[in-house]
């Protein structure tokens, strides 16, 4: 299974436009989106061409594929406006690794779900990573509109035990093999 892997749009137009380019480019089996969708935050600044609407409208043409959390932006009029459904965590088992997948102002490398899971996929900070600590495998494809502490609007790729961290023009910014 192919998967791309985004999170924090918060209301861009722009890189919600970039997104369905990126899998339109990478023809993944499903888009995890890990939150924060539409609203900007009150601690970030609006983003380009910021437009929640037309996210959603944009978000909806690939509702086939999507698998979403709910992030802390995330409203109960968010859903109302997306034709898919945004769940609190997703667990899967990829290339025989369970998964979790999260926004992450719960659950991240420094509050741990009380579960058993070899990964741990996470957004809200809008700093991409791919990290390994204690023998847990730790994603974070950063925010794909609004980057933080000088990294790049990025996403991630997972197939066949290859983990990519690009940045929106395709470059590799890190990579796993499991």
């Amino acid at each position: 299974m192919k998967l791309v892997i985004a999170s924090d749009i918060h209301g861009s137009s722009y890189y919600a436009e970039k997104l369905k380019e990126i899998v339109k480019n990478e023809n993944p089996d499903k888009l995890v989106l890990l939150g924060d969708l539409y609203y900007h935050g009150p601690r970030n600044p609006l983003p380009k061409e910021y437009n929640p609407k037309k996210v959603s409208e944009i978000l909806n043409s690939m509702k086939e594929i999507i698998l979403c959390v709910k992030g802390n932006c995330d409203a109960e009029v968010d859903e109302m406006i997306s034709k898919f459904k945004f769940e609190d965590e997703i667990e899967m088992v990829l290339d025989n690794k369970v998964v979790i997948f999260t926004h992450g102002q719960k659950y991240n490398m420094n509050n741990l779900p009380k579960k058993n899971f070899d990964v741990l996929v996470y957004g809200h900070f809008h700093t991409g990573f791919i990290q390994t600590e204690d023998g847990i495998l730790f994603l974070n494809p950063g925010s794909i509109s609004l980057p933080k502490e000088n990294t790049k609007n990025s996403y991630i790729v997972w197939e066949n035990n290859k983990i990519l961290l690009k940045d929106v023009d395709n470059n590799i910014i890190d990579k796993k093999i499991l």
